[in-house]
């Protein structure tokens, strides 16, 4: 775009001086003309300067947007890793309560999410035990939530 305005100048004023060029005496206007030509070509290098500047830098951002990019998959496989080492530890604090008792927090946990991630963590029999206790409510919602994280698993792990 920038190269055809350039071109588009230069063709207007060698134009222009042609048809201007019987007119007025042949030495000052073509002198005036290669001044203007000269003039336009170191526009047009400056400009092409400019642009290979601005495509290297355009370059580097690209470059780091990606290590951005690599950063943030990085710290995210960081924070789920936390989050499952979580869990695992409150399931095992919830495996060693009384099954009654267990059931009666989950049911009183406002994120049914993280319940379920509990009970996910829980030996299966364990688990088992304390679901007989968590209100009907809860459990479906568990179940849900469990079944969903399951299929994702199974897509996860190719199976």
């Amino acid at each position: 775009m920038l190269r055809h305005l350039l071109i588009t100048g230069i063709s207007f004023f060698v134009v222009l001086s042609y048809m201007s060029f019987g007119k007025e005496s042949t030495s000052p206007r073509k002198e005036e003309i290669q001044k203007e030509i000269e003039k336009l070509t170191k526009l047009r290098e400056e400009i092409k300067k400019l642009i290979e500047e601005k495509k290297a830098i355009l370059k580097q951002i690209k470059e780091e947007e990606k290590k951005l990019e690599e950063k943030k998959k990085e710290i995210s496989k960081l924070v789920k890793k936390a989050e499952e080492d979580r869990y695992k530890r409150l399931a095992k604090v919830f495996e060693k309560m009384d099954p009654e008792m267990a059931g009666e927090k989950i049911s009183k946990m406002t994120d049914p999410k993280k319940a379920a991630y509990i009970i996910y963590n829980m030996k299966e029999r364990l688990a088992g035990e304390v679901m007989n206790y968590i209100n009907p409510e809860m459990v479906d919602k568990i179940i849900k939530i469990l079944t969903e994280l399951k299929k994702t698993k199974k897509v996860n792990n190719g199976t």
